[in-house]
């Protein structure tokens, strides 16, 4: 497992760009809530340990994590003035082929949203063998993904002003 070891929710906040004038969406599956909702809590820990306002986050939730691409893709439409959207999902392997369609789909609909827009979309998607390997993703004994990803919305979001 390539987090075995590492905590995901360690990072060195000085070497972050400053983010409070930063505006941020969020996009969360309400599919395995329980480790989607813990995602979006680390991502908005980061957030406001970093002086993000809570008025500059829109979050919005979806079914699926399918649907992530739409409605990441409707919130870069709708909402230009974002400068980072992170998209949150969880996909656990059962008994068919389904997690691989879904997981592939996902991965393959969020590379094509950062090729066609200009507001970078974080991949916050867990794709686990087990609910326990989620678990341990989204605050459990490997920190919480959610908080990884905040950071990179931050630094994608630096990126983005910078080459603007």
């Amino acid at each position: 497992m390539a987090t075995a070891g590492k905590n995901l929710s360690q990072y060195d906040k000085e070497s972050l760009p400053e983010a409070k004038d930063f505006k941020f969406g969020v996009v969360v599956s309400e599919w395995n809530e329980d480790i989607t909702e813990n995602l979006c809590k680390g991502a908005l820990e980061v957030f406001f340990e970093n002086q993000v306002k809570e008025e500059n986050i829109i979050r919005w939730n979806v079914p699926g994590s399918f649907e992530l691409i739409y409605g990441c893709k409707k919130m870069q439409e709708t909402h230009t003035e974002l400068d980072a959207i992170i998209a949150i999902g969880n996909v656990i392997q059962g008994e068919t082929k389904h997690f691989d369609f879904v997981c592939e789909g996902v991965t393959q609909g969020i590379k094509d949203l950062n090729i066609q827009s200009d507001i970078p979309v974080v991949f916050c998607v867990l794709t686990d063998n087990t609910k326990q390997q989620s678990i341990d993703r989204s605050g459990g004994k490997h920190g919480n993904k959610g908080a990884e990803a905040a950071v990179v919305a931050i630094k994608m979001a630096q990126l983005r002003k910078d080459t603007e």
